[in-house]
C-alpha cells in the first residue's frame, strides 16, 4: 500500500521516527541502522521505505533506510517463527550485508548471536532463505516487480523512438537504473538517462 514515506522529520528515537508529510504525521517503527542513518540525514527532507502490517488490533508502519534492508526485513518475516519485531531486532544487530553473507555461509552462529533467536530459529532463517539470497548473491539492491515493469515501459518506449533492440536490451540490462539513495527510477528518468547514452 504504501512504497515510501517522504517529508521533515519532525521526531527521531532509536525505534522510532516521524515523518511528517504536508502537515500529517507518519508514525514508522525502525532499525538501529535506520536511526543512524536518518541521525546523519538532513532533518528538512527524509525518505523511508515502508513496509505496512495490519492485524485485528493494530496497524504498524515500518520505515527502512533503503530498499534492500526493507526486502531483507520481508524476508526474515516470511521464515516461519520469525515476526515483525524479531526481523527488526536481527536488522537492528547486523547490517543487510553481514546478515546475507550469514546466511549465504550457513554461519547459523552469526545468526543466533542476535538477542531472541534460538539455534532452532537460527537454523531456520538459514535454511529457508539460502536459495532466496542465492538468487541475489552479490547485488547490493534487490529489483522490486515495479522496477522491473518500469525497464521494460522504457525499451518499449525506446524501441518506439527507433533506437535498435539489440542495443536497447543491451543497455538496460547493464544498469540497476537507481538513484543515489537506492530508489527506484521512475520510466521517465530511465529514458531520458539511456537517451543519453544511446
Amino acid at each position: 500500500m504504501y512504497e515510501y514515506i517522504k517529508g521533515q522529520l519532525a521526531s527521531l528515537e532509536p525505534t522510532q521516527a516521524v515523518i511528517d508529510c504536508s502537515g500529517v504525521g507518519y508514525l514508522l517503527e525502525i532499525t538501529l541502522n535506520t536511526y543512524e542513518a536518518l541521525r546523519r540525514a538532513d532533518a528538512a527532507q527524509v525518505k523511508l521505505f515502508a513496509h505496512l502490517v495490519v492485524r485485528e488490533d493494530a496497524q504498524q508502519l515500518f520505515g527502512f533506510h533503503d530498499i534492500a534492508e526493507r526486502e531483507m526485513f520481508r524476508l526474515l518475516i516470511g521464515v516461519n517463527g520469525v515476526g515483525n519485531q524479531t526481523a527488526r531486532v536481527m536488522l537492528s544487530s547486523l547490517s543487510v550485508d553481514d546478515l546475507r553473507t550469514a546466511i549465504q555461509t550457513q554461519d547459523v552462529r552469526t545468526v543466533q548471536r542476535v538477542k531472541g533467536i534460538g539455534a532452532k530459529t537460527a537454523q531456520r532463517i538459514v535454511l529457508e532463505l539460502a536459495d532466496k539470497i542465492g538468487l541475489v548473491a552479490g547485488e547490493r539492491k534487490w529489483e522490486s516487480d515495479a522496477q522491473n515493469q518500469a525497464r521494460d515501459e522504457a525499451q518499449t518506449a525506446l524501441l518506439m523512438l527507433g533506437f535498435a533492440k539489440p542495443a536497447v536490451q543491451k543497455l538496460l540490462s547493464s544498469s540497476q537504473w537507481r538513484h543515489d539513495d537506492g530508489s527506484p527510477m521512475s520510466v521517465e528518468e530511465i529514458i531520458k538517462d539511456a537517451l543519453r547514452r544511446l
